[in-house]
C-alpha cells in the first residue's frame, strides 16, 4: 500500500493557532453511531489459520523473551509487574528504546506506539534530557531528601504552562496524585461525596477501584477493598449531564459533593469520548453546587499541549492531577496543582497550618525526577512537540480510516491528536446497562483485542492492548507510513 500525504485539518477555533495537538474535535455523534454498530455485530477476529501464523512468530522469533517470561512467572505474580507489559501469548522483553523504536531481547525491532503508556512524547531516550539527567547524577545523585533548585524550576514551569495551576506539588505517581486530590477536595469543602465518570481510570487506590473500564460495574474489581473505602464514591455514565445534576441535588440533601473527577477526553483517555462541551458543562455544574472540579490530566498533561486539556477546552478545574509526560518518561511522575487557596491545604512541614490534608513520599520531588521533568517540558515547548505528535496522530488515523473502509471492516478509528483509538472488538465500549451482553460477550471480545495486539506485534508494531496508539515527535511521516502498511497487513488477516 502506498500512503498519500495527509493534510492537517483546521486548527480548533477555541485554541490559539498551533498551540495544541488536537487539530479538530471528532464528530461524536458519528463516532458513537459507528461504535454502537461495532458492538451490535458479532466479533470479527483474525482467521484461525492466520492467527496460527501470528503465534508462530512469537515461538520462533522471540525465544529469549519467552524464556524470560517463563522465569518471571516463577517469581512475579502473573509474570508481569504492570498491565502494560502483558502481551499475548507472552510478554516481550525489551532491551533497547530509541526514538520511534523498541528492540526486544531477540533483536526484533518494533515501531513503538505504546510510548510506555503515554509518557514518551519526545521519543524514547531523548538525548537532550538524558544529558541533563546524567549531569545531575554526577553532581548530586538521584535523591537528597532536602530542597533542590529543580523542584522550584519544575513547579514554576508547570504553573506557567497550565492555566488553572497556581501552585504545584510533586508526588510519586498519578495514583498518589489522585489520592491527594480527593483528600484535598474533601478537606477544602468539608464534604464527603465524590463523583467519577464511570469507566474512567484514576489509578488503583482503594477509592478509585470502582466503576473501572465498564460503566456501571461499581465494586466489581474491588477485591480486597473494604466497602467503607468506596462508600462515598459514585459513578455516572459519560455525557449524562442530567444524571449528574440529579446526583448533585441528592448529595446536597446529604451534606454536599466534594468533587467531580474526570478524564477530560473521556474515560480511559477517550476510549469513551465525551461531547465537545461536556467539560464546560461540568464546570458550570460544579460551580452551581459548590463542588470542586478535578481534571485527571495524567495522560493529557503536556501531550495535548503545553496547557493540557484545560487549555484546549478553555476550562479551569479547581484541582489538576498530572503524571506521565510530567517527567518525560523518567520515574516518580506524579503531581497535583490548582488554585492557591485550595493548594495551601497541602503545605508541607510540621504544624504549618491548623487545617491541612496530609500527603507524603520519601522519594517525591527528588532531584532526578524534577530535573528530568524540567528539561523535558522545556524541550516539548521549544520544539512544539504536542502539535507535531498530534499531526502524526492525524496522519495515522486518516490512514487507518482509509484501510478500514477499503477492506469493508466494521472497526472504528478516531483520535485526539497524538492519542489514537482503534476499536476492533468494542469490549471497552460495553455497558452494564446491558449486563447480559457484558456477561456473554466481554470474554470473547477481550480475547479478540489480545489477539489483535499480538498480530500487530508480530508485524512490528507495539500498541497499548491492541486498541490504543500514542504518537510522538519521533513518528515522522516515513514512520507512520511504514506503520500503516503493517496495520493493513494485519487487517487483511481478519
Amino acid at each position: 500500500m502506498t500512503v498519500a500525504a495527509v493534510n492537517s485539518p483546521l486548527v480548533n477555533e477555541s485554541a490559539p493557532e498551533n498551540s495544541y495537538g488536537i487539530s479538530e474535535w471528532p464528530d461524536m455523534d458519528d463516532i458513537y453511531e459507528r461504535l454502537a454498530a461495532l458492538i451490535r455485530q458479532p466479533v470479527r477476529p483474525i482467521r484461525r489459520e492466520n492467527m496460527e501464523t501470528v503465534l508462530n512468530y512469537f515461538h520462533e522469533k522471540c525465544t529469549r523473551s519467552q524464556r524470560l517470561s517463563e522465569q518471571a512467572a516463577r517469581f512475579i505474580p502473573g509474570g508481569v509487574q504492570h498491565n502494560l507489559a502483558f502481551n499475548y501469548p507472552f510478554p516481550l522483553s525489551i532491551t533497547e528504546a530509541s526514538g520511534a523504536y523498541l528492540t526486544d531481547a531477540d533483536g526484533n525491532r518494533y515501531i513503538d506506539f505504546l510510548k510506555a503508556g503515554g509518557p514518551i512524547l519526545l521519543g524514547s531516550n531523548d538525548d537532550t534530557v538524558r544529558q541533563q539527567v546524567h549531569s545531575l547524577l554526577e553532581s548530586c545523585g538521584p535523591v537528597t531528601g532536602l530542597l533542590h533548585e529543580y523542584e522550584v524550576k519544575l513547579a514554576e514551569l508547570v504553573c506557567q504552562s497550565m492555566p488553572a495551576i497556581e501552585m504545584f506539588r510533586m508526588l510519586g505517581s498519578g495514583t498518589e496524585a489522585v489520592m491527594a486530590a480527593l483528600r484535598l477536595a474533601r478537606a477544602y469543602t468539608g464534604r464527603k461525596w465524590v463523583i467519577k465518570i464511570g469507566g474512567a481510570y484514576h489509578g488503583w487506590s482503594d477509592q478509585m477501584v470502582y466503576g473501572m473500564r465498564i460503566p456501571g460495574t461499581g465494586r466489581r474489581e474491588a477485591v480486597g477493598i473494604p466497602k467503607a473505602s468506596t462508600a462515598y464514591i459514585q459513578e455516572r455514565f459519560p455525557n449524562d449531564l442530567d444524571a449528574l445534576r440529579r446526583t448533585l441535588w441528592l448529595n446536597r440533601l446529604r451534606g454536599g459533593t466534594a468533587a467531580i473527577i474526570v478524564e477530560p477526553l473521556g474515560p480511559e483517555s477517550g476510549t469513551r469520548p465525551v461531547q465537545r462541551d461536556f467539560n464546560r458543562e461540568l464546570q458550570a455544574l460544579c460551580r452551581e453546587f459548590g463542588a470542586l472540579l478535578i481534571f485527571d490530566e495524567v495522560v493529557t498533561g503536556f501531550r495535548v499541549g503545553m496547557g493540557g486539556a484545560q487549555g484546549y477546552f478553555g476550562v479551569k478545574p479547581d484541582i489538576t492531577v498530572l503524571g506521565k509526560c510530567l517527567t518525560g518518561g523518567y520515574p516518580m511522575a506524579g503531581g497535583i496543582g490548582g488554585r492557591r487557596d485550595v493548594m495551601m491545604l497541602l503545605a508541607g512541614g510540621i504544624g504549618t497550618t491548623s487545617k491541612r490534608a496530609f500527603v507524603g513520599g520519601t522519594l517525591s520531588a527528588n532531584p532526578l525526577s524534577c530535573a528530568a521533568g524540567y528539561f523535558a517540558i522545556q524541550e516539548m515547548r521549544r520544539i512544539d512537540a504536542a502539535v507535531k505528535a498530534g499531526r502524526a496522530g492525524d496522519r495515522l488515523r486518516k490512514g487507518l480510516d482509509e484501510i478500514i473502509d477499503r477492506l469493508g471492516l466494521p472497526y472504528v478509528a478516531y483520535n485526539f491528536g497524538s492519542i489514537v483509538h482503534l476499536q476492533t472488538s468494542g469490549v471497552m465500549l460495553m455497558s452494564m446497562r446491558n449486563p447480559l451482553k457484558v456477561m456473554k460477550e466481554a470474554g470473547p471480545r477481550k480475547h479478540l483485542m489480545e489477539e489483535m495486539g499480538a498480530a500487530f506485534s508480530a508485524h512490528g508494531i507495539i500498541t497499548l492492548a491492541g486498541s490504543r496508539i500514542y504518537t510522538g515527535l519521533a513518528d515522522t511521516d516515513a514512520v507512520v507510513d511504514d506503520a500503516l502498511n503493517r496495520f493493513e497487513d494485519v487487517l487483511k488477516l481478519v
